[in-house]
């Protein structure tokens, strides 16, 4: 008999006794007695019996899986994420099954349809740029726990895990105003997110706190926050009569591409012009001159979003009182806007 084959059944043949009695043996049943008990489990550890839980988790009407969609999973960001929902998980016997959006709508109510019909327990989601309708979330969310991460709307009951975007925002657009900054642009991120909203206010808000000149024409969007973008949109900015002296970017990939159109103009950084990101990708420290950005704790947010949503899963009513986490964030300060 292959190991793999053995079943409660086989085991009860063996013994003598009924399966019933060697399933509540197995599972330390005060109605059985200790012999019994050790004959069980003697005999299931000579033939490498594995408990079935797949028809477990059917009695029970859970499968222990957690569901995560999120944007990107290149992303250095949101792989710091899954690092710390990975961690809390599988050390709270879940599993974790992940979607990929690629920032698609569509693809994101496909993968969320998916995931349900693999019966996960719960779900952590960041949803997608192109998403402005919710309704697939709503109805997931009456029926498990739902947690958003990193994106969030009102137009989910649910508890969010977010990050600081207003002050991290802030102490970049102050950060280069303290470096003799007199025309900071902004790279500017998609308003139907909170994150992009709110990184544009905290750098206008920080004009204004300064007594500076919000000027629109030092606002352009970089809403994909590509190479490519940061690029093509700091070009526009260096054709200006009076170009900027200082950029805030809305992620460091789109600063990436606004330092590679400063140099090919001649200029540098962060002499003539100094650069700012935001998330603190792995590359902005090896990147020449090295970028000053906003760090984000991804690794943190991934924990957060996990431990809530199992605290969710083991407790109804802390469903019915969903919270707003808000986690800091940091200005790391390197070359690229550091002027003597």
């Amino acid at each position: 008999m292959k190991s793999s084959q053995v079943t409660i059944k086989d085991l009860a043949k063996a013994l003598g006794v009924s399966p019933s009695t060697v399933s509540r043996a197995l599972n330390d049943h005060p109605d059985i007695s200790p012999e019994t008990k050790k004959e069980v489990n003697d005999l299931a550890k000579q033939l490498n019996y594995e408990p079935n839980v797949v028809a477990q988790n059917l009695r029970s009407q859970k499968t222990n899986t957690i569901g995560v969609i999120i944007p990107e999973i290149v992303h250095f960001f949101f792989s710091t994420v899954i690092s710390g929902i990975e961690e809390v998980a599988y050390k709270a016997g879940y599993t974790v099954m992940f979607c990929q959006t690629s920032e698609s709508y569509e693809r994101e109510v496909k993968d969320t349809k998916a995931l349900l019909n693999q019966r996960i327990d719960g779900l952590i989601v960041s949803f997608s740029k192109e998403t402005q309708h919710f309704e697939h979330f709503q109805e997931v969310a009456k029926k498990i726990p739902v947690v958003l991460f990193d994106r969030e709307t009102d137009e989910l009951n649910v508890s969010k895990i977010v990050v600081d975007d207003y002050d991290g925002a802030a102490m970049a657009t102050q950060h280069l105003i303290n470096q003799k900054s007199e025309r900071i642009a902004h790279l500017a991120g998609p308003d139907n997110l909170t994150i992009g909203a709110e990184r544009k206010k905290g750098y206008q808000d920080t004009l204004k706190k300064n007594n500076m000149k919000v000027d629109p024409n030092y606002i352009l969007p970089c809403f994909r926050g590509t190479l490519d973008e940061g690029f093509h949109a700091m070009q526009r900015l260096l054709d200006l009569p009076k170009p900027p002296d200082a950029v805030f970017c809305t992620n460091d990939t789109a600063a990436y591409g606004a330092m590679k159109a400063i140099k090919e103009a001649g200029l540098e950084i962060p002499k003539d012009i100094a650069i700012v990101g935001f998330s603190n990708w792995q590359f902005s420290s090896l990147i020449e001159p090295q970028l000053t950005t906003v760090s984000q704790p991804g690794v943190d947010m991934g924990r957060a979003a996990a431990k809530r949503l199992i605290a969710e899963l083991q407790d109804q009513e802390l469903r019915e009182q969903p919270i707003r986490q808000v986690l800091k964030t940091d200005l790391i300060i390197r070359k690229s806007s550091k002027r003597p």
